[in-house]
């Protein structure tokens, strides 16, 4: 049985989501939907990418991520359909499939136009419903990827997707800042072995004003309360972090912003 995953900025007090959840159905009627996210902040694609990167390792290899967190719709911004070593992703040319997509390794990128993978009147306004989901339903029926349309190579890949590396110094960005207070950057494990950083290592980071000294921790307790840290969270992207406290607040950064790590 094919997973499908939904995430968007819809919400739950309109039909969108239902009215893509009876297309993929309409057509593959033996699909497991699962929604990852409908209450994504209205047109914010990072948080969409986020959240999005943070849930997609752990579905069944073969799953295919719907995603539309999607302000430019029935622009020229294309229709796109990204294959991993693990999943497909599906939705918007803005960035918003890149994070996850990039961590599970690309293979190909396609512009969705073949008509065949589309509702017959597909709107300008719902490309959710007209393009991205039966794009979907056709994948998980058995239809190949490059099927789709032709095979691009000028997508979009935001700033807070790829993480930058300058001799011995990474260069990221805040993606989030969860409800505890900390503050979690798009730099993975991987990225800081690049420089040769491994857990136990102590970190230099720039967070705006703020240049810390900091141990990358195997666990918050590592260090006494009230004391900062770093350590790499749950869904693998390095976090700043106060144990016990809130981080966010006591460094005074926001989301977006840029930080800067290398090794102490």
């Amino acid at each position: 049985m094919a997973t499908i995953s939904l995430l968007s900025d819809f919400g739950l007090k309109d039909s969108y989501v239902a009215e893509m959840k009876a297309v993929i159905l309409s057509i593959c009627p033996e699909t497991r939907i699962v929604d990852v996210s409908h209450e994504i902040e209205k047109f914010n694609i990072r948080m969409g990418a986020f959240v999005l990167a943070s849930a997609a390792p752990y579905f069944p290899r073969g799953s295919v991520h719907v995603a539309v967190v999607d302000p430019g719709v029935g622009t020229k911004r294309r229709p796109i359909l990204v294959e991993t070593d693990h999943a497909t992703y599906v939705g918007p040319d803005n960035g918003l499939l890149m994070l996850s997509a990039k961590r599970q390794g690309i293979n190909h990128v396609y512009h969705i136009t073949n008509k065949q993978f589309m509702l017959l009147k597909a709107s300008r306004t719902f490309h959710g419903r007209d393009i991205f989901a039966p794009t979907a339903a056709h994948l998980a029926k058995g239809h190949a990827p490059l099927e789709s349309g032709p095979e691009i190579n000028d997508y979009i890949t935001p700033k807070f997707a790829r993480p930058s590396l300058d001799r011995n110094m990474l260069s990221g960005e805040i993606l989030h800042i969860d409800n505890f207070g900390n503050v979690v950057t798009n730099v993975s494990m991987s990225e800081l072995g690049k420089i040769g950083i491994k857990k136990g290592d102590m970190l230099h980071v720039k967070l705006e004003e703020d240049i810390l000294k900091l141990k990358l921790c195997r666990a918050y307790g590592e260090v006494r309360p009230k004391q900062p840290l770093s350590i790499i969270g749950s869904h693998n992207f390095l976090e700043i972090s106060i144990n016990q406290d809130n981080a966010a607040k006591r460094f005074e950064v926001e989301i977006g912003e840029e930080v800067q790590i290398s090794h102490s």
